[in-house]
């Protein structure tokens, strides 16, 4: 298996992800975006997973590379890859797909309660969203629906956290991937955080490590099915 990812700011990497590659025997390749790094062509890998940042999909005027890489993310879609991307990259995979990207009505950030939509969760999504679980959220804007995709989560404050399309395209609005060392990034480089009701304070999200270990394993067992699906 040869897994690609798009990568916008140093503190964004696959997180638990690389783990789970790790221990599978993939081939990891990346592009850093914020280094200028040229977009293989799609014929290079076999999953392309596409992470989060701070900017939003519509700040090309200062981030110039968003351009080349929305192309290159309809590329490989087209070309038939498996496709993943968590928060920002959930957003890019809903532009390539031709949904807007807007401001959500509250800013999400720290642990909040991801409801499925019960007749979209079956294999491999199952492994992952079975129930309402407690998942980790970083995000002022949402994506709307792309044409022909299917709404398969929701929370209190944002009513489109999922998506798949073609069962080989999942757009994940929170972070199934974060450990507590991502998270403490995210922390150091927000600064003071803004006032919201669905805004945690720092030793909220860090509280406890039990939230993550359970939000990996739960990614690590949808991955393992979407593995055996497309291998």
């Amino acid at each position: 298996m040869r897994i690609h990812y798009l990568q916008h700011v140093p503190a964004e990497g696959l997180g638990a992800i690389e783990d789970w590659a790790q221990r599978k025997g993939a081939q990891l390749s990346v592009t850093r975006l914020y280094e200028n790094d040229a977009l293989p062509e799609p014929d290079g890998f076999d999953w392309l997973i596409i992470m989060g940042g701070p900017m939003n999909i519509y700040e090309e005027s200062d981030h110039s590379w968003l351009i080349p890489e929305k192309r290159f993310i309809h590329r490989a879609i087209e070309a038939g890859k498996v496709v993943l991307g968590f928060c920002l990259g959930a957003q890019l995979i809903a532009d390539a797909l031709g949904a807007r990207v807007t401001r959500n009505p509250e800013t999400e950030i720290g642990w909040f309660e991801v409801t499925p939509v019960d007749s979209v969760i079956t294999s491999p999504l199952d492994k992952l969203l079975d129930q309402p679980v407690m998942a980790f959220h970083w995000h002022g804007d949402r994506f709307e629906m792309p044409p022909e995709a299917q709404l398969f989560a929701h929370s209190e404050a944002c009513a489109h956290q999922g998506f798949v399309y073609d069962d080989r395209v999942y757009a994940f609005q929170f972070h199934a991937e974060v450990t507590p060392k991502v998270v403490a990034t995210f922390i150091e480089a927000e600064g003071a955080l803004p006032y919201g009701p669905y805004i945690q304070t720092p030793e909220a999200m860090l509280a406890d490590t039990a939230p993550f270990e359970s939000m990996n394993q739960r990614l690590f067992a949808f991955l393992d099915g979407l593995a055996d699906r497309h291998s």
